[in-house]
């Protein structure tokens, strides 16, 4: 008996809007900061809706400035479903794009590296799928938006 090889296949895209960061300063790990979640969609083609204006990303950028993303928030789908999202991983690149992004400048996603794992949790029946699947995620980091598409793991 062989073990299953897993392989991906595209969910949806989120475009995330995002207040500027709040700067907490030097934690244990690094600069800590907290970039507010203020809206947004889902796009489908598994989930369509718009994100709510309740989450957060709590960042902490390491001495090389990578970049730990832990992020929660909620999407509303389309037909009223309610589906929390809890994305944790890692953003990195060399220092030239770092900064640049940092600067809110719109960098070539080939030139860094920004991947995650997502849980999904809703209680609505129509998107219970979600609370049995895993996701992993590639994103792109804009001025005061990331777009980040989710992939299940199958």
């Amino acid at each position: 008996m062989q073990i299953p090889v897993p392989s991906l296949a595209h969910s949806f895209t989120l475009r995330v809007d995002l207040a500027a960061p709040l700067e907490m300063g030097r934690g244990r790990a690094g600069m800590r900061r907290i970039i507010p979640i203020t809206g947004g969609e889902a796009l489908g083609p598994e989930l369509t809706g718009k994100i709510l204006n309740l989450g957060a990303d709590w960042q902490t950028i390491f001495e090389d400035g990578a970049a730990h993303l832990d992020t929660r928030y909620a999407v509303e789908t389309g037909d009223g479903a309610l589906i929390e999202i809890v994305n944790v991983g890692t953003r990195h690149g060399p220092p030239d794009v770092l900064a640049r992004l940092a600067a809110g400048e719109d960098v070539d996603p080939s030139t860094y590296y920004m991947r995650t794992a997502a849980r999904l949790e809703t209680g609505d029946a129509r998107y219970g799928w979600v609370n049995h699947t895993l996701f992993v995620c590639a994103g792109i980091r804009r001025a005061s938006a990331v777009e980040i598409a989710y992939y299940k793991v199958l």
